[in-house]
């Protein structure tokens, strides 16, 4: 019997990536309909991440009320998994989802809603807790994620500064005398796809404030505000991570991790297949497919398909990604080690009509990705 593991990421803004597999399934099933499917869901720190995990390895899903960007009363949902391990993500304490597009507005939002869910992992026991850093809709520098563990951030009158990505530009005094001591004793591992530092021309204000709602006048005010942030901790705390790759990550939510936490980043997708157990699972497989919106010469910076192929390719696996749209640079893809890139568009469509034909679409994908791994043996 032919087994497929089926390990794509979502594609945004039209499927999740358990819904990407299970439509992909459909069209191979038209083809060889007593093939074995196993789907595992994959992100690679941006939403999704607590599900994937849990999905792949069990674990409890945790609720924690929290303050969110805006200040607004939320829930926010975590994973606890064996042996004291939480995974977190930042798209559900502090997400650019949980702000409605009119009021997008990093000098508003905060990140002290991610803090609340690290405390709540604390509280129930984890000892290492694993931080999605994708999809903030905040530009503080992780100052808001400090203040909720105990940090405490002064402007020049003394005074305690506002839970705003505007204020990180008033502080003039950082205080973690009052953190929380359970720290510490804790690892904290931000997973990120990005390499940006946290300031500068590919920093986190100048290359993702503007999705965040920023006007280039907003985004000066705010890269202004991590460079006085990242002078301070220079200065009082001994410790320059500003240009450490990924630093910029949700809106320098990975500088604060490095800086406040004592926490450290790796690529997001190689610590999710680790969590994962992609590789066990592939060892069984007779094709790997994975894929995402896009499949372009960019997807070999970090991202999960290219990630997931490399792990297959070292089991002499096939691997076929399938992507909403291909763009160029394919052939630094297949020298990757991919096999064969599908487009689920087939003809000339606007976004809107691509994203609400997903569900037939990427099972034709499915069913040409069955046949041409068939035509091959």
């Amino acid at each position: 019997m032919t087994k497929i593991v089926i390990a794509a990421d979502s594609f945004k803004g039209s499927a999740t990536s358990q819904e990407v597999a299970t439509y992909l399934t459909r069209g191979i099933k038209q083809v060889a309909p007593t093939a074995q499917v196993e789907a595992v869901p994959i992100a690679d720190g941006g939403e999704g991440t607590v599900t994937s995990v849990l999905t792949a390895v069990g674990g409890q899903v945790m609720t924690t009320p929290i303050q969110g960007p805006l200040g607004q009363p939320m829930t926010a949902h975590w994973g606890l998994l064996a042996d004291h391990v939480a995974i977190l993500e930042v798209a559900e304490g502090a997400g650019i989802t949980q702000v409605s597009r009119d009021q997008l507005d990093p000098l508003a939002t905060t990140s002290y809603g991610v803090g609340q869910v690290i405390q709540a992992a604390l509280d129930a026991g984890a000892t290492t807790l694993y931080l999605g850093l994708g999809g903030s809709a905040t530009n503080d520098g992780g100052v808001g994620l400090a203040q909720a563990l105990g940090a405490r951030f002064y402007d020049d009158q003394h005074a305690l500064i506002d839970q705003t990505g505007a204020a990180v530009g008033n502080i003039r005094t950082i205080d973690l005398s009052q953190l929380d001591a359970r720290l510490a004793d804790t690892q904290i591992i931000g997973l990120t796809d990005v390499a940006n530092p946290l300031t500068g021309q590919q920093g986190a204000s100048a290359v993702f404030g503007p999705q965040k709602g920023a006007t280039p006048a907003v985004v000066a005010q705010l890269d202004a505000g991590l460079v006085n942030l990242q002078h301070l901790c220079q200065t009082q705390l001994g410790t320059d991570w500003g240009a450490v790759p990924g630093a910029g990550a949700a809106g320098g939510i990975g500088f604060g991790l490095l800086a406040f936490l004592g926490g450290r980043l790796e690529p997001g997708i190689q610590e999710i297949l680790r969590l994962t157990h992609l590789a066990e699972k592939i060892a069984t497989a007779d094709l790997v497919i994975s894929g995402e919106g896009q499949i372009d010469g960019q997807s070999l910076m970090g991202k999960a398909p290219i990630g997931i192929a490399r792990l297959a390719k070292q089991q002499d696996k096939p691997v076929i990604l399938v992507a909403g749209s291909v763009g160029k640079d394919l052939a630094a893809v297949y020298a990757a080690g991919v096999d064969l890139v599908l487009s689920s568009t087939m003809a000339p469509m606007s976004v809107a009509r691509a994203i609400a034909q997903t569900p037939e679409l990427l099972a034709q994908a499915g069913m040409t990705a069955m046949r041409a791994f068939l035509l091959g043996k």
